[in-house]
């Protein structure tokens, strides 16, 4: 029996499941090959998916917050994860060579502009194309908003919402020795990248499990197990984005160029409880701008699959259609 009888459930705010009318690999020609699919309606008001992670894929449930009348949808796999290929390598993968795929697969469809809808680190990624190219952006859609800074990283991997979850934190460390533990993102960065293919994938594990039991509002303890493969691309390529500190140039880089995009419309859904991406980014970003609207939902934390969070960028979707 549902234990929140009365609330619904994310699945049930989103359209019915929906096929791509388009699959295709996108060769970058530097090794790369990129999966993309398109769904929807293909004359229709284009909408580019941006995962999470970096690293996470893309999956079908994300085809469904989009009226398949009216929005052409485009997701694609970053580079290294998901049905990309080659799987969880780090070579030639960086913040910059996403914006230029992003730039790419948008030729190759034939698309002037997008609606870019991204959470997590998706949103971090809208954010840094749309001030890149601000052309080719029409509108924002972001939710758990993540805006690559050290105090960012330093919350989640330094101990700050580990106050809140002490026994999931300390599973999180215990693999690293005592005298590493001043810096678990380098400490985990040195056994992702050990070589041996077990080491590499048992420390994934402990990494994608720290992120993953933290997601929802309603879980309170460690979640499933994650798949060996996907594992060990999700926390390589996260790892190696924030070891880099996302490859920006500077300590809040977007915030220091929001001015570039101030002119865009832009709506926010942001879980009041989300302990991986917390509020004070949403605010922070949302202040000063004046066509950004951020909505905190009460009772939600940072996954997509939150009930409120689904149902909050569906109604953002609607508004939006013409």
């Amino acid at each position: 029996m549902d234990q929140r009888s009365g609330q619904k459930r994310a699945v049930e705010y989103l359209y019915p499941p929906v096929d791509p009318f388009d699959q295709r690999l996108i060769d970058m020609g530097d090794g790369h090959k990129i999966y993309v699919e398109q769904c929807g309606r293909p004359d229709g008001i284009p909408v580019l998916v941006l995962h999470g992670g970096p690293g996470g894929g893309c999956s079908p449930a994300m085809r469904r917050y989009f009226d398949p009348s009216v929005y052409r949808v485009v997701l694609f796999d970053q580079r290294g994860c998901g049905r990309s290929r080659p799987h969880a390598s780090v070579s030639d993968n960086t913040t910059w060579h996403l914006v230029r795929d992003i730039e790419t697969l948008r030729k190759a469809l034939g698309i002037q502009a997008f609606v870019l809808f991204g959470g997590s680190w998706g949103a971090t990624l809208a954010l840094i194309y749309a001030i890149s190219h601000p052309d080719r952006a029409l509108h924002l859609v972001l939710r758990g908003v993540f805006l690559m800074t050290q105090a960012e990283l330093d919350w989640f991997y330094g101990g700050g919402a580990g106050a809140f979850f002490p026994e999931l934190w300390a599973r999180f460390v215990a693999p690293i020795p005592p005298d590493e533990r001043r810096n678990l993102i380098a400490a985990y960065h040195r056994r992702l990248f050990s070589g041996n293919l077990m080491e590499e994938t048992r420390y994934a594990r402990v990494w994608a499990n720290w992120e993953n039991a933290l997601a929802s509002v309603h879980h309170d303890g460690p979640v499933g197990e994650s798949p060996g493969e996907y594992a060990r691309a999700f926390a390589r390529l996260e790892n190696h984005y924030f070891h880099a500190r996302g490859f920006l140039e500077e300590d809040g880089w977007i915030l220091r160029e929001k001015h570039r995009i101030r002119h865009l419309p832009a709506h926010i859904i942001q879980g009041r409880y989300d302990m991986i991406c917390p509020p004070t980014s949403a605010w922070k970003l949302a202040e000063g701008w004046d066509g950004c609207h951020l909505n905190m939902i009460p009772l939600a934390g940072h996954a997509l699959s939150e009930p409120g969070i689904s149902a909050g960028l569906v109604r953002v979707m609607d508004s939006l259609r013409p």
